[in-house]
């Protein structure tokens, strides 16, 4: 491994994004062969970089998977739920989901040991759209869809604008640019509606396609590339 700077080995190694990692160094939590690193410091692989007490390394092979999560897995470590997806898929390599689902909602996950494209994807300020099917429990009006769209007081803000279309008589097609808690079911219990069915179908680039309830496939290059070309990563 050739010298590299200090921000992108943290980053390698999963631990953050490298501005993140900036300011890990700039508050003294990285050690670099038992001194308090700099930022712009440059390492390799003879180094010794240290974060919370811990020897950390980048990883040798990043690995990106889309997965179809059912209903009724949780998205958590393994062995903190008996329900967490990681209790019934065992992925070739130790990856972590970007970006959750609730128990109750399914479909597509992006997991990966990329932590810089992990951190990219999650923050909501980079309006990264998400897509989802719902159903609800009563038909759906034109003021719902309206108000819907223009945004709804939730959890002490206002949802930003997002597309929505109606695409049955209780159903409905969402994409949102943010990851607020539970933020569809909020918003439809806002208009008096109730989320009777919630699966996400896309993530940016990445669609769910055809994978089945519990499987999985390894993103291609082509969407991998395209979506560090769409956070700015390189």
């Amino acid at each position: 491994m050739q010298d590299v700077r200090l921000n992108k080995y943290i980053s390698d190694a999963g631990v953050c994004s490298r501005r993140q990692a900036d300011v890990l160094i700039e508050t003294g939590k990285i050690l670099v062969d038992g001194k308090v690193a700099e930022v712009g410091t440059r390492v390799n692989e003879e180094s010794i970089v240290e974060y919370n007490g811990r020897v950390i390394k980048p990883v040798q092979k990043l690995s990106y998977y889309a997965y179809n999560k059912p209903i009724g897995q949780v998205c958590t470590a393994k062995g903190a739920d008996k329900n967490s997806i990681f209790e019934y898929v065992q992925f070739p390599e130790r990856v972590t989901y970007v970006g959750r689902l609730d128990k109750d909602s399914s479909g597509l996950l992006i997991l990966t040991n990329d932590g810089e494209l992990s951190n990219s994807i999650q923050k909501s300020c980079n309006n990264h759209e998400k897509e989802y099917m719902v159903r609800v429990n009563k038909d759906i009006t034109e003021d719902f869809l309206h108000g819907m769209s223009k945004g709804v007081p939730i959890l002490d803000t206002v949802t930003k604008p997002c597309i929505i279309k109606k695409t049955g008589t209780r159903s409905f097609k969402i994409v949102l640019t943010q990851g607020l808690n539970r933020q569809i079911r909020r918003m439809c219990d806002y208009f008096n509606y109730r989320v009777v069915h919630l699966k996400r179908v896309r993530v940016m680039n990445v669609r769910l396609g055809d994978l089945r309830p519990g499987e999985y496939r390894s993103l291609t290059e082509e969407e991998v590339n395209r979506l560090k070309f769409l956070i700015g990563v390189k």
